[in-house]
């Protein structure tokens, strides 16, 4: 049976279940800053979409977190002011 204990194998399982995508757009750190927050967000959707799909999540909880997810993303780039 396959451990994840090491730090090695466990950013092998992170960057599977967690890609980065390399940023093309203009830099500067408050851009960079929510494009990973951007894609930290498509994942999570992903994810609960998931869940809804298989049954796990209803309906109703699925839109209160992707609702909740949305609403930190917003906080997030109205912070950094972009």
């Amino acid at each position: 049976m396959t451990q994840f204990n090491t730090s090695s194998n466990r950013g092998d399982r992170d960057n599977f279940l967690f890609p980065r995508s390399r940023y093309y757009g203009e830099f500067s750190p408050q851009q960079l800053t929510f494009n990973a927050n951007l894609q930290e967000f498509a994942q999570r959707i992903s994810y609960i979409s998931g869940l809804q799909t298989g049954g796990k999540l209803s309906p109703d909880e699925a839109y209160d977190q992707i609702r909740s997810l949305y609403k930190q993303l917003k906080r997030s780039k109205k912070g950094l002011e972009i």
